[in-house]
């Protein structure tokens, strides 16, 4: 059985730093496609960073390049979402999610997720 464990969401101050971790168990994560996602009230949820390759590639957002960062502990099997920078609008529930296909973008095509962590940024 899959689980995704999320943490280390919370309140921060505009221009502050959180980083979430995601423990994965079930699944090993450096042979799937790992991905974070977000959704804010009224909104739909969307990819902001993931792992698409087995090599270690990236995607990122264009609202979050160059102030997130997604990273992978294999002997933890964690991942985990460095957010810098935070802006009032980063404000969301994010979620860790594993997909069976490198390069997923949307959320149909990941099959496993986490309970999700709220991140609120005050201005």
């Amino acid at each position: 059985q899959v689980q995704l464990v999320e943490s280390g969401g919370g309140l921060v101050q505009a221009g502050g730093s959180l980083r979430l971790s995601c423990a994965a168990s079930g699944r090993t994560i450096s042979s799937y496609c790992m991905g974070w996602f977000r959704q804010a009230p009224g909104k739909e949820r969307d990819l902001v960073a993931a792992f698409k390759g087995s090599l270690g590639s990236t995607y990122y957002a264009d609202s979050v390049k160059g102030r997130f960062t997604i990273s992978r502990d294999n002997a933890k099997n964690t991942v985990y979402l460095q957010m810098n920078s935070l802006k009032p609008e980063d404000t969301a529930i994010y979620y860790c999610a594993s997909s069976p296909t490198w390069g997923s973008m949307r959320s149909e095509m990941y099959d496993y997720w986490g309970q999700g962590t709220q991140v609120t940024v005050s201005s």
